[in-house]
């Protein structure tokens, strides 16, 4: 605010600041001077002139200085108007504010330079009536104002003295003020100069003090100046606390220097080095630590290394580091294992309801290193979707084994020194990920969970997938190399387990050092069991609950997994169980009746209406309509095949959203019914009179795969013939031209679907029998199979052997 207090500026144009000439102190409030009512109109760019205050200004552009000159000679009184922009040049009337103040011209002085410098006093304010003219210079019509004196005249006086204690205050905050500033404020007696000449001085913007200037009364203008200086006050407080603030954070770092120096000086003098005292502890941790030969002598190089290094230069903190890493590995430390493989089938059976195949190959594995001692870890490939829990039984595995646990995650990796680790001469080095988890593990046998190793990137920064051959070779992990540690690293003993949902995706070459175990979906019944052994426990707990506040049945926990999940794995089924605990949660806290057995008919209103419709065989005696099998992501489903005939050049028509290979599946099809017409009773010219449609439903579904061949067979064949399909009958498998059935994949999720379904006779190819026989009897119930090995079988035992009456009769039908 009062930076201008001793160094009053002002100025009409781009000038040179003069500094403030006199003051004069006069109750403009009482002021009965007059003026003429035509005067000359000078505009300020960018101050505003208050009655009582004396300003130097610097006059240049042509209409000001024969403004100025006019006033000079006719009676020494000007108009003084500021400008709403101060860019303007060349201002009209619109460009000037309506409420000014008439000023006295003191002194006019011609300055070397050809300009003219004006003192000016302001004697009364006025408001602008008319603009008479623009040019060559402007004059205008005025009419002087008054102000209106204060009712209260003890809370004016009071406002009076918190604004001269405010405006104490704030030269006592700024520097730039001398002390003396404070005692001209308390020389001036008279309240409204004393206003003036500090809305004067303020720091605020030019419309702020134009607003000032425009009130007339005198208690609501010290209200606002008031406010103006409380906010400029709150300005200085504030940049007052930064710039100590700063000081005093300076000054520590300072003082901390210092400090520094005065210690290393004593230490120096008494013989004391405290980098000499780390390295030291560094030495005796080396001494006791478990590791090969190679390793020690390669940490007393580096060590002595490091003693040659001066502490400030920078590579003394990297070779520093370095060491620290060398002693932190956990280099031949192992955890033993548990040999008891009893309790270790006991707590994966605890842990995980069914996966037998993978529980099988971890027992195998103890059972050979109990009896042999030693041996290279395998790398276990888990494949499967989604949950199905791939990464908890891996947790699992290191439970019973009595080993240390730990998790990577491949996903959208895609730099190799993530896995390699960098050079020590790059800025921020560190050593790969392999390595960093085999420290935060401490022993060099953990169970380590490589998961979605799918998913690992490839870019212009290397190929991860590439730098992880070496880690997951049993041939070459024994001799690890890790850019960062630049020795050899034994990973011989970890027990690599991968997690992948598709394999599809993994470099072949990954692929041939994996053991691949495939993990998939669950039946319903074995959800069913996981919920009750696993889910629900974990859930309640999870939401505070106890036994007695829930109850789910297995024919609940049922519709739950039919209606409202469609999956291979858990996942979704265990959030649907957290929406029935968070149900029954908030009965429980909110202390409302409820009954504790939760019922089919619950579900509606806790989880809302049913996501999915379950698949219900629903039995059709047209020709021309076969059921399929199919493996998704998800699980088995049944598919509804249709085939349909109409009078046209032979055409076939595919629609369904169907891939390349079912379209190709559905053309061999054609032509093998083309090529065996007379086998199968069909005249060999209906295929040139009639077009062939196919069509598999839920068409906005992408679908493909060579399994639906067969099917694709069967219904075209219904449809030519008139023999409708047997009922409660699916089938899958891949034809050839030559009429052989091929093997396909997916058994156990599509012959669940199946019975989900209510279909009662499948139809397999023979190589397929061996995975049926994989599926536990319990989930089969009383379903009928029918393994075939060529195209003929399929047809004699799919279709019937009556003709449909609609048939009967026409060119179709030999």
């Amino acid at each position: 605010m009062f930076d201008e207090i001793l160094n009053h500026h002002s100025f009409e144009e781009d000038a040179d600041f003069l500094p403030l000439i006199s003051m004069e102190e006069e109750d403009d409030a009482q002021s009965n001077e007059q003026f003429p009512e035509n005067l000359p109109v000078l505009a300020l760019k960018n101050t505003v002139l208050f009655p009582g205050i004396v300003i130097p200004i610097t006059v240049g552009r042509d209409k000001s200085i024969k403004a100025i000159n006019e006033a000079y000679e006719n009676g020494k009184v000007v108009a003084v108007l500021s400008q709403k922009d101060s860019e303007v040049e060349d201002p009209a009337a619109k460009d000037l504010y309506n409420i000014g103040t008439v000023a006295r011209i003191l002194k006019l002085l011609r300055m070397p330079d050809g300009t003219t410098t004006a003192i000016l006093q302001g004697r009364r304010r006025f408001e602008l009536v008319e603009m008479l003219q623009e040019s060559p210079f402007m004059r205008g019509t005025i009419q002087l104002l008054d102000y209106t004196s204060p009712e209260n005249k003890l809370e004016f006086e009071a406002l009076i003295a918190s604004i001269l204690d405010l405006a104490r205050q704030i030269i006592e905050l700024s520097p730039n003020i001398p002390s003396e500033a404070m005692v001209m404020l308390k020389n001036i007696s008279n309240p409204s100069f004393l206003m003036n000449f500090i809305s004067s001085n303020l720091g605020s913007k030019i419309s702020v003090k134009q607003k000032i200037l425009e009130i007339n009364d005198l208690r609501e203008k010290a209200d606002t100046i008031l406010r103006q200086l409380h906010n400029e006050l709150q300005l200085l407080e504030l940049k007052d606390k930064i710039e100590n603030k700063v000081r005093v954070d300076i000054e520590k770092q300072q003082r901390d220097y210092f400090l520094n120096q005065q210690l290393k000086t004593i230490q120096e003098e008494l013989g004391q080095n405290p980098q000499e005292e780390e390295l030291q502890k560094m030495v005796i941790r080396a001494r006791k630590k478990k590791w090969p030969e190679v390793i020690g002598e390669a940490f007393k190089k580096e060590m002595s290394k490091l003693r040659r290094m001066n502490p400030q230069a920078a590579d003394y903190s990297v070779q520093l580091n370095y060491l620290e890493l060398l002693l932190d590995l956990p280099w031949q430390s192992y955890s033993k294992d548990n040999f008891n493989l009893k309790r270790v089938r006991e707590i994966l059976d605890k842990d995980h309801f069914g996966l037998d195949k993978v529980k099988q190959r971890i027992l195998e594995h103890l059972a050979v290193l109990k009896l042999k001692g030693d041996m290279k870890a395998p790398i276990i490939c888990l494949v499967g979707p989604p949950g199905v829990g791939k990464t908890s039984l891996g947790r699992s595995i290191a439970k019973a084994l009595k080993r240390n646990f730990v998790r990577m995650s491949l996903g959208g990796l895609h730099d190799e020194s993530e896995i390699r680790g960098h050079r020590k001469t790059y800025i921020g080095a560190m050593p790969g990920r392999i390595l960093q988890s085999l420290k935060r593990a401490g022993t060099s046998n953990p169970v380590f969970i490589l998961d979605e190793i799918d998913k690992v990137g490839k870019d212009f920064r290397g190929d991860p997938s590439s730098a992880l051959l070496e880690v997951l070779d049993p041939e070459q992990n024994g001799t690890f190399s890790d850019n960062y540690l630049e020795l050899e690293y034994d990973l011989s003993k970890v027990l690599f387990i991968a997690t992948a949902n598709s394999l599809s995706t993994i470099q072949p070459a990954l692929l041939d050092r994996m053991e691949i175990i495939e993990i998939s979906g669950y039946s319903m019944e074995e959800k069913v069991e996981i919920a009750k052994r696993h889910l629900i426990p974990e859930q309640r707990k999870e939401h505070g609950l106890e036994a007695k506040h829930v109850r789910i049945k297995p024919d609940v926990l049922a519709a739950i997994i039919q209606s409202y999940t469609r999956e291979s794995g858990v996942r979704s089924l265990n959030r649907q169980i957290a929406g029935v605990m968070r149900h029954v949660a908030k009965n429980v806290a909110m202390e409302e009746k409820y009954s504790p057995t939760i019922r089919k008919s619950d579900l509606k209103d806790i989880l809302g209406p049913s996501k999915f419709d379950r698949d219900i065989y629903q039995e059709v005696a047209v020709p021309g309509v076969a059921i399929g099998l199919a493996w998704t992501p998800v699980g088995g489903d049944i598919l509804f095949i249709e085939s349909s005939l109409s009078p046209g050049k032979g055409k076939l028509t595919l629609t369904g959203n169907l891939g390349d290979v079912m379209k190709e599946s559905a053309t061999t099809a054609l032509s093998f019914l083309k090529a065996k017409a007379k086998q199968f009773g069909l005249k060999p010219e209906v295929f040139d009179e009639y077009d062939v449609h196919l069509h598999v439903p839920e068409g906005a579904i992408p679908k493909d795969g060579p399994s639906a061949g067969i099917t694709m067979l069967t219904t075209l064949t219904s449809a030519f013939s008139g023999r409708p399909v047997k009922p409660y009958l699916a089938m899958t498998g891949e034809i050839t031209l030559r009429g052989k059935v091929l093997p396909v994949g997916g058994i156990k999720e599509k012959i669940l679907a199946a019975k989900r379904a209510g279909i009662r006779e499948i139809i397999l190819c023979k190589d397929n029998q061996k995975h049926v026989e994989q599926v536990d009897q319990e989930y089969l119930g009383d379903l009928q199979f029918h393994y075939v090995d060529r195209m003929d079988e399929v047809l004699d035992v799919a279709l019937s052997g009556e003709v449909a009456p609609s048939f009967k009769g026409t060119v179709a039908v030999n």
